[in-house]
C-alpha cells in the first residue's frame, strides 16, 4: 500500500504498516482485560549480531551475489567492536529499560502519523461484510439500528473491562488496542498528524455521528439513565436522520478527509476558524464511531459486486458517489449501503485487524440473537444536524480534494477471489499450516507471472508483549525459491516437489515463530536507524545501500484475517508497482481481496488473482497424488 509513502518509509527503514495481523488462535478468557496488562513482558531488543545474520540471509534469495557481498562488508563493518552497531545497540537497549515499550511509538510516528499520504486507500482496510438484501429503505435502517445496538453492546465490555483476554500458547496477549478503537480519531497536522482517544475523560462520549447525502448528524444513544438506546429507538431516530437529509446538492464536506495529509492540515486548519465549523468537527471527532448511510452503487454483474464493494468500502467509489459520505480520520466507519452493500473502514493508527475482527465477530452474533422490540414511547430529541460554512476557499478545498479522491478512485484495481475448492480443514487434513501454505501459493502465482520471487511481507502480531503492535514475517526464502522453481520444472519428480513445498512451509512457520517472539529482523532494524536519527549521526551505510532499498520494497504486502464472518478484507498495494494481498481462511473455502495500481503497467490485479487460484489448485493436485491426508 502507501504508493509514494512506502517509497518515503523505505528511505526511512520504517517498513510498513501492518494492517491486519495473524490471527489469533487461543483460548479467551472473561477476566478483567487490564488487570493483566502489568505482568506482560516488555518487547526484547534482539541480539545485534543476530540480526545481522538474518538480515544476510534474508537477502540472499533477492538480491544478485555482487549486492550480497557488497553488503556483507557494510554489516562487518556495522558489527565492529566499538563501532556503530554497538553504539545504537546500547541506545536501544537503554531506551528499551526506560519505556514500557521502545518500538511502539516509534511506529505510530513513522508508519502512521508522520506519512503525509491520504489514508484512504493507502493505509486505511476496508471489511465488505456479506451482502444484505434490504427490501426497502426501512430494511436498511433496521439493519444499521441493529448494527449500532452490536457496537454499543461491544462497549458494554470495554467500559466495564470484561473484555475476554486472549491468550496464545498460555500466554496473555496485550489487550491494550481494544481500548483505542472507540471514540477514537485522527487529527490533521501540516507536517504530522496526532491521534486523540477522547474516551479517556471525565465525560466520556454519549453519541456517534451519522452522515447520509453528505449531511452529519449527533445520534445520542445512550438515555438519561445511562441505558444504551433499544434497537427500535436507534432505528425511529435514524428514520428522523433520513427525512431530514433528503437533499442530494449539499457539498462533501466529508471529502477533505480524504486528500493528502499535508493538503488536509492546511484545509483544517482553516475549516476550523470559523467557530460553527469547529463545533461540528469537535462533534464528529469525538463520537464513539461514525455511521455511514450510503447510496446505491452503480448495479454491476454478480461475479465482480464484491470487488466493486471491496473498492467503496476502500474509497467509497468517487465524488459522484459515496467518498464524500465519509470521515475518513475517524477509527471506525460502518458502512450501511441502501443496496445492501455493507462493512467498515478503519483508520488504521491506533490498532491493528484483531480488535477490528473481534468487534465484526461480535456484532454479527449480536445482529443474528437481536430482535426489534418495540420500546416504550418515550420521546427522544431530534438528531441534531451539524453546520458547515462553506466559504469560497473551503469550497476551492473540496474541488480539490474531489479531483484527488477521483483519481485514487480509477487508479486502485480490486479483485475479490472466493476459493470455492477448498478451505482450512482441507489442509489441515494433510496436517498443513493454512497460512504458510497459502503464502507459499502466493509466491507460485507470482514467479509463475513474473519468473523472480520478490520481497513480501505478511503481518505478524507482537501483542505478547505490553503495547505490542507488529512485526513482519518475510515469506520469500531460499526454500520458498526452491519451491516456486521445481514446481513447473517437468524433471522434477512430485514426491521431490512435495518435500520443496514442506521445507518451504516449515522455513515459513519458523520464521512466524521468530517474528511474534519479537526476534525477527524488521523492527530491530527499524529501531537502530531511529536511535541513529535521533543521535543525530550520520546514518550508518547499511541503510543507504541497494540491498536494503531492495528489502524494504515489498511488492506483495500480504495479511491474513482470521475472522469467523464470511467477509473480504482488502488493503492496498503497499509501493507502486506491487500488490496488497488480504485473505480470509474459512472451513471450506477462501476469501481473497487483491489490489494493484492500474497506473503500473506491470501489474494486474485480476492476473494475480488468477494465477493464485491456479496455484492453490495445482499445489492441492501435489498434495493428493503425493501426500496421504491424515486418519
Amino acid at each position: 500500500m502507501l504508493s509514494v509513502l512506502a517509497r518515503a518509509a523505505s528511505r526511512l527503514g520504517v517498513g510498513v504498516p501492518s494492517h491486519l495481523v495473524r490471527p489469533v488462535v487461543g483460548l479467551q478468557l472473561s477476566i478483567r482485560s487490564i488487570a493483566h496488562q502489568e505482568g506482560l513482558p516488555k518487547l526484547p531488543v534482539p541480539p545485534l549480531k543476530q540480526t545481522c545474520e538474518r538480515y544476510l540471509a534474508m537477502l540472499e534469495p533477492l538480491v544478485t551475489e555482487e549486492e550480497l557481498e557488497h553488503t556483507r562488508a557494510l554489516v562487518a563493518e556495522f558489527l565492529r567492536c566499538g563501532g556503530v552497531g554497538e553504539r545504537l545497540q546500547r541506545g536501544l537497549e537503554r531506551r528499551a529499560r526506560k519505556t514500557e515499550n521502545w518500538l511502539t511509538e516509534w511506529w505510530m510516528q513513522s508508519a502512521y502519523l508522520d506519512s503525509r499520504m491520504p489514508v484512504a486507500v493507502y493505509t486505511s482496510p476496508g471489511v465488505v461484510l456479506p451482502q444484505m438484501h434490504f427490501q426497502d429503505r426501512q430494511g436498511q435502517m433496521r439493519f444499521a439500528a441493529k448494527l449500532i445496538a452490536g457496537v454499543l453492546d461491544f462497549k458494554q465490555m470495554i467500559d466495564n473491562e470484561t473484555l475476554p483476554v486472549e491468550y496464545l500458547g498460555g500466554n496473555p496477549l496485550c489487550m491494550d488496542q481494544y481500548y483505542q478503537v472507540l471514540t477514537s480519531c485522527r487529527i490533521p497536522g501540516p507536517k504530522k498528524d496526532t491521534m486523540v482517544n477522547y474516551g479517556t475523560g471525565k465525560t466520556p462520549s454519549t453519541h456517534i455521528t451519522v452522515v447520509h447525502n453528505f449531511q452529519f448528524f449527533v445520534l445520542d444513544v445512550y438515555n438519561s439513565d445511562g441505558t444504551p438506546l433499544t434497537v427500535d429507538q436507534i432505528y425511529m431516530q435514524l428514520e428522523k436522520i433520513w427525512n431530514s437529509s433528503l437533499q442530494t446538492n449539499k457539498e462533501p464536506i466529508g471529502i477533505l478527509t480524504s486528500n493528502h495529509r499535508n493538503t488536509w492540515g492546511k484545509a483544517y486548519n482553516n475549516l476550523i476558524k470559523d467557530k460553527t465549523n469547529k463545533e461540528s468537527v469537535r462533534a464528529i471527532q469525538k463520537s464513539i464511531f461514525l455511521v455511514c448511510l450510503d447510496a446505491p452503487m452503480p448495479r454491476v454483474s454478480e461475479d465482480i459486486y464484491y470487488s466493486k464493494v471491496a473498492a467503496q468500502m476502500l474509497h467509497g467509489g468517487g465524488s459522484r458517489w459515496n467518498s464524500g459520505n465519509r470521515w475518513f480520520d475517524k477509527t471506525l466507519q460502518f458502512i450501511v449501503g441502501e443496496d445492501g452493500s455493507c462493512g467498515l473502514t478503519y483508520e488504521h493508527a491506533p490498532a491493528e485487524g484483531p480488535p477490528i475482527v473481534f468487534l465484526v465477530d461480535h456484532v454479527v452474533e449480536y445482529m443474528k440473537r437481536t430482535e426489534m422490540v418495540r420500546a416504550p414511547m418515550i420521546p427522544l430529541p431530534m438528531p441534531q444536524k451539524l453546520r458547515f460554512n462553506i466559504t469560497p476557499e473551503i469550497k476551492k478545498d473540496i474541488e480539490k480534494a474531489k479531483q484527488n479522491m477521483n483519481i485514487m478512485v480509477h487508479d486502485l484495481d480490486v479483485r475479490v477471489l472466493n476459493f470455492s475448492h477448498y478451505g482450512r480443514k482441507y489442509l489441515k487434513s494433510y496436517k498443513s499450516s493454512p497460512d504458510a501454505f497459502i503464502q507459499m501459493a502466493l509466491q507460485l502465482a507470482y514467479y509463475r507471472m513474473y519468473q523472480m520471487c520478490c520481497p513480501t511481507y505478511e503481518s505478524a502480531s507482537l501483542r505478547m508483549f505490553k503495547l505490542g503492535r507488529t512485526e513482519a514475517i518475510r515469506t520469500t526464502s531460499t526454500e520458498s525459491v526452491k519451491f516456486v522453481q521445481a514446481m513447473d520444472d517437468q524433471s522434477k519428480q512430485n514426491s521431490e516437489k512435495l518435500a520443496l513445498l514442506e521445507n518451504a512451509i516449515k522455513a515459513h512457520r519458523t520464521y512466524t515463530h521468530t517474528a511474534i517472539h519479537g526476534q525477527a529482523i524488521d523492527r530491530h532494524l527499524l529501531g537502530l536507524k531511529m536511535q541513529g536519527i535521533e543521535d543525530l549521526t550520520s546514518l550508518p551505510e547499511i541503510f543507504m545501500d541497494t540491498s536494503y532499498a531492495v528489502a524494504m520494497h515489498f511488492n506483495l504486502f500480504t495479511s491474513q484475517v482470521g475472522s469467523k464472518t464470511d467477509c473480504v478484507m482488502s488493503i492496498g498495494p503497499m509501493v507502486p508497482d506491487g500488490y496488497g494481498v488480504c485473505y480470509n481462511p474459512m472451513d471450506d473455502h477462501i476469501n481473497f481481496a487483491v489490489t494493484a495500481f492500474n497506473s503500473c503497467e506491470d501489474t494486474n490485479a485480476t492476473k494475480l488473482s488468477r494465477c493464485l487460484e491456479d496455484a492453490l489448485l495445482d499445489m492441492s493436485s501435489l498434495l493428493k497424488q503425493t501426500a496421504k491426508p491424515a486418519e
